[in-house]
């Protein structure tokens, strides 16, 4: 039987990537929007499901409609996600607020929807996508790294909580790919008198530069094919440029000074 995969963040970038890619690889895929009637999309080879992560009810909602169409649910994938950049101590909680109910507490919504489904099953497979970014802090990008790490974190724990009932949970970290997520980030403002300006309006530059040089999110759904795949999982995947990936290693292995130093350099600040 086809395996039932559910995306959120289903409509661009590298949630349509994903769903993509699965539907023409036989899987069952239902993908999600806040907003799908309004996209001017041609016809999807997936169904587009109606979702805001943030509304624990909604996301309950969606996941029993699938669950009743299709008689289980197999894998999560947990995907929608928003950026957000600026000096900490200059962007709003309030935008800080937002970008951590969507970016942690939407997945916790989503697996808290699924996992009785799963565990009733005893099977199923979750993966949230988090970033490489959440391995570290970078300059301006703080919170941002703050709301991945959080997840990362978070699901190491219900990995070891879920284990007994059959149920996977992997996190799957990707580097810079080439997507729409910059159009849709909060930037919080270059102010003229603060303290940050210089250096913030450089690492914008550096971030913005990257973006052209950035992966084909198209790769996210080949290695996402090849997780639901896999018999024996591990717990963290990363996908992106060789040099965003050994960071991690770099940061664990070298003392902070050294480490800070690099990024200190890589941005030219």
């Amino acid at each position: 039987m086809s395996k039932v995969v559910l995306v959120t963040g289903g409509s661009s970038g590298i949630g349509k990537s994903i769903c993509d890619h699965l539907s023409g690889q036989g899987f069952i895929v239902y993908g999600t929007s806040r907003n799908p009637d309004s996209l001017n999309t041609p016809e999807l080879p997936y169904t587009l499901l109606k979702l805001d992560v943030v509304d624990e009810e909604n996301a309950k909602q969606v996941v029993k409609s699938i669950v009743d169409r299709e008689g289980k649910i197999d894998v999560l994938i947990n995907n929608a996600g928003v950026g957000i950049t600026g000096p900490v101590e200059e962007t709003p909680n309030s935008e800080i607020q937002k970008a951590f109910n969507t970016n942690f507490f939407g997945p916790i919504n989503l697996m808290k929807a699924a996992m009785p489904y799963m565990r009733d099953q005893r099977k199923g497979l979750i993966i949230n996508i988090t970033s490489i970014a959440g391995y570290m802090g970078l300059p301006y990008r703080g919170i941002y790294c703050a709301t991945k790490g959080a997840l990362a974190l978070v699901s190491e724990s219900m990995q070891l909580e879920a284990h007994e009932f059959g149920i996977d949970i992997c996190n799957l970290a990707p580097g810079d790919f080439n997507t729409n997520i910059a159009s849709g980030r909060y930037h919080a403002p270059i102010l003229e008198d603060s303290a940050y300006s210089r250096n913030y309006e450089q690492v914008l530059y550096v971030v913005n530069k990257q973006m052209d040089d950035a992966e084909d999110p198209a790769q996210m759904g080949i290695v996402v094919e090849k997780i639901i795949r896999k018999k024996n999982r591990k717990m963290h995947y990363r996908v992106g440029a060789f040099m965003e990936k050994f960071s991690i290693r770099l940061k664990q292995i070298l003392p902070d000074k050294v480490f800070n130093k690099l990024l200190l350099n890589h941005y030219k600040l």
